[in-house]
């Protein structure tokens, strides 16, 4: 990596201009992502945050991915993003979650060393072409008139820094605030605002200003964090030891190994609370302002007061994560909590392998602003005004890699939006961001949104293996955040598979011949047809490197894609299955809905609750529309009758221009073409 003190004065010695294609504000996991995809696209971006040497910081638990957030990992980093390499840098305890079932529910999980994170990604920040990082904090947007050619009521030209500084334009922002929206801290009775301990209040006109000049509907939400706990003063022999996987799975598809070895990763313990965590929380609730309040928390990720209330009885996980290789910290995974610091003190000595534990940071609360996701196009831009986009916890989701998929996707955008091209979106037949984005877009939220295996219906499809054949050669050809480097590297990967396969398609055998090869392969006698080499791969018992040896001449050439392969046969009956019901979402998806059009006076047979959804959420397509809530299946098939009657009308229109007019648009279309 390069030098961070050479970055840092390079970039925060002063402003080399004022005009930027798009600015970026806030240097979390979305913000980051979203100012070094800016930056890959072509535009010239720059990023504000009020401390640089809190980009990239692991705010709460210190670790990445899991089940359906490893997906979004894989994803981010096929795209050429961040995360992926950095927790490849960073990670000090590998394991693939949900081995007991299929592949394509496998979770890719890292604990990750705080400090080594953080250095990573500020160097990748600092050291990006076309991307300038300036401290500070914004005050608020520049709003003036819209293009009237463009759908939106606004359109923001920059912003204004807080404190009476100067204001810097920009075709385009993104707003990445995470916590900071107006965020409020809780510690039992105690409030102040703020969206992390150790930082300062974010300024609260952005959220005054999204709410009363752009008339944007505004909720609110809660999260929290466990208290710290110092190492040495926790007897980790009382808790159940959680060894790492003995071979680490990188992330990042460009890596073939992770920094940390394999003998140098550190164990993760499990423990569980007691009856005494129980009667600490029911002690403590009348000191416990934040728990008391009826905004919205985590569902997946609660408190652990918020645990005991609604589970009474019982004994809850609780894991003992490491920090970092230099550490002497640990981080209790599963005891989020608010209560005051001297009744945390009592809840965690309940719990026997704390039981002389010291904390080194209390747990605290935060309740902070967001704007209702269905208010922006799946683009992540606001469809009320033009060139703003948002992303991460400020669209009402929770989770580091919920929000750098949101962060990279709006960073794209904001950057063709800047440089004038058309933006793009992703379906969610094609990946785990498209489901996060259209499951936010079109259904919003009621309480912080976390990404799962089972939001996706075609999740044999969107597996963490495939996610560079999905979307590297898309993010090259198509939206530009891809490298040259990455590309080539995976059309070689892609050519090597599909040889690969072409090779097992073409050993076609009788089982006899079959069991003849591979004696002890469990074939029934009374099949009678022919096996292809795939179909034999997608036998438990068969491996690739099984086949390879048994054919060396034509598969060995492939051993090093042998996890794959497997995993390509496998899923390969439930694709083929899939392929029709994509096809029809895709094609649903590509029916665009004007975002102009009036509801109410639509000519179609639609009950005054659907048009009265449709005109609040205004989806961009018919399929966006299909998985509104409320959206009938007769009101569907009427809308795509609208939708067909309008597009033939304009396609007649268009055969109908007088020839004049035609001759007059081929010249014209010619004279553009090379010579």
């Amino acid at each position: 990596m390069v030098s961070l003190s050479s970055l840092l004065s390079k970039h925060v010695s002063h402003l080399a201009r004022h005009q930027y294609d798009v600015i970026v504000v806030g240097g979390g996991h979305a913000g980051t992502e979203a100012g070094a995809a800016a930056a890959r696209v072509g535009a010239e971006t720059l990023l504000v945050t009020q401390k640089i040497h809190t980009i990239g910081a692991l705010s709460c638990n210190p670790s990445l991915g899991g089940v359906g957030k490893g997906q979004l990992v894989k994803e981010v980093d096929a795209l050429d993003g961040l995360c992926g390499r950095a927790g490849d840098w960073a990670g000090i305890h590998f394991s693939i979650l949900n081995r007991r079932k299929g592949p394509a529910v496998w979770g890719p999980r890292a604990q990750l060393d705080r400090q080594r994170y953080r250095e990573f990604i500020q160097s990748e920040l600092l050291s990006t072409p076309r991307l300038t990082v300036l401290e500070g904090s914004v005050e608020e947007l520049l709003i003036t008139e819209p293009n009237p050619e463009e759908p939106g009521h606004h359109r923001v030209t920059g912003i204004r820094l807080a404190n009476g500084s100067h204001s810097i334009s920009a075709r385009s922002v993104v707003l990445t605030t995470g916590t900071f929206l107006s965020g409020s801290l809780f510690v039992g009775q105690t409030t102040s605002p703020g969206g992390r301990i150790g930082d300062a209040p974010s300024s609260a006109g952005l959220s005054h200003m999204m709410r009363e000049k752009l008339g944007l509907r505004i909720g609110r939400l809660r999260t929290g964090t466990p208290p710290r706990i110092v190492k040495d003063s926790v007897d980790l022999s009382l808790a159940k030891l959680h060894p790492p996987d003995s071979h680490p799975t990188p992330f990042s598809f460009l890596n073939t190994h992770t920094r940390c070895k394999p003998e140098e990763q550190l164990p993760c313990h499990l423990t569980f609370t007691t009856p005494g965590v129980e009667r600490v929380v029911r002690e403590s609730l009348h000191l416990n302002c934040h728990i008391q309040q009826d905004t919205k928390g985590p569902r997946y990720c609660p408190s652990i007061e918020s645990r005991v209330l609604r589970f009474p009885g019982r004994n809850h996980q609780v894991w003992l994560e490491p920090e970092g290789v230099t550490s002497d910290l640990l981080y209790p995974q599963g005891l989020s909590m608010t209560m005051p610091p001297d009744m945390q003190l009592r809840l965690i000595r309940e719990i026997p392998p704390m039981h002389r534990a010291e904390i080194h940071m209390p747990g605290y609360g935060v309740q902070y602003d967001f704007v209702c996701p269905t208010q922006l196009s799946p683009a992540l831009q606001v469809k009320s005004t033009q060139g703003l986009f948002l992303a991460g916890q400020i669209n009402g989701t929770t989770g580091y890699e919920e929000a750098a998929a949101q962060g990279l996707w709006a960073g794209v955008n904001a950057a063709r939006w800047a440089l004038s091209m058309p933006t793009v979106a992703l379906s969610r037949t094609e990946s785990y961001i498209g489901v996060l984005i259209d499951d936010l877009v079109s259904r919003g939220v009621t309480e912080p949104y976390r990404m799962f295996t089972s939001r996706a219906e075609f999740r044999t499809h969107l597996r963490p293996d495939n996610a560079d054949l999905r979307l590297t050669l898309k993010g090259f050809e198509e939206v530009g955040c891809v490298s040259s480097l990455r590309h080539q590297e995976t059309l070689r990967v892609r050519n090597s598979l599909q040889d690969a396969l072409t090779a097992l398609q073409a050993l076609t055998l009788s089982t006899a011949n079959w069991k003849k090869k591979l004696p002890g392969i469990p074939i029934s006698e009374t099949k009678s047809t022919l096996m292809t080499g795939i179909d034999l791969l997608q036998y438990s018992d068969v491996t690739f490197e099984m086949l390879a040896s048994a054919f060396p001449e034509s598969l060995s050439p492939y051993v090093k894609f042998s996890q794959r392969l497997k995993i390509e046969a496998v899923y390969k009956p439930h694709c083929d299955l899939n392929k029709k019901e994509i096809e029809r979402i895709q094609r649903e998806e590509n029916m665009s809905l004007p975002q102009d059009i009036d509801y109410f006076s639509l000519p179609v047979s639609l009950s005054q609750e659907v048009r009265e959804i449709l005109d609040k959420v205004r989806p961009s397509t018919l399929g966006a529309a299909t998985r509104l809530e409320g959206i009938t299946p007769a009101a569907v098939v009427n809308l795509l009758n609208y939708v067909r009657i309008t597009e033939k009308n304009k396609e007649t229109h268009r055969n109908q221009q007088p020839q004049k007019e035609r001759e007059e648009e081929l010249c014209a279309n010619s004279a553009s073409l090379p010579q």
